[in-house]
């Protein structure tokens, strides 16, 4: 049985240029239409999404401020 390393938790934001975020989102897109993983490195990480994740939208609006993320949620197997 393969034993994974425990990753520490992280909570980062990472700002991309417009045409940088627009590939990623297309490389994205690709994926969850054909149902692959789609592979990504955030500051220095990689990060290995399943074809299985939850994909959401979230709205925030406080203090002034609005804040859309698109986020996909998936557990990590022990």
């Amino acid at each position: 049985m393969i034993q994974r390393k425990k990753r520490k938790a992280r909570d980062i934001e990472k700002d991309y240029p417009a045409r940088q975020f627009v590939a990623k989102l297309r490389r994205l897109a690709d994926c969850i239409e054909q149902k692959t993983r789609f592979r990504i490195q955030v500051a220095g990480e990689r990060v290995s999404i399943p074809p299985d994740a939850i994909i959401n939208i979230e709205h925030e609006r406080e203090d002034g401020n609005e804040e859309i993320e698109f986020q996909l949620k998936w557990t990590i197997p022990d």
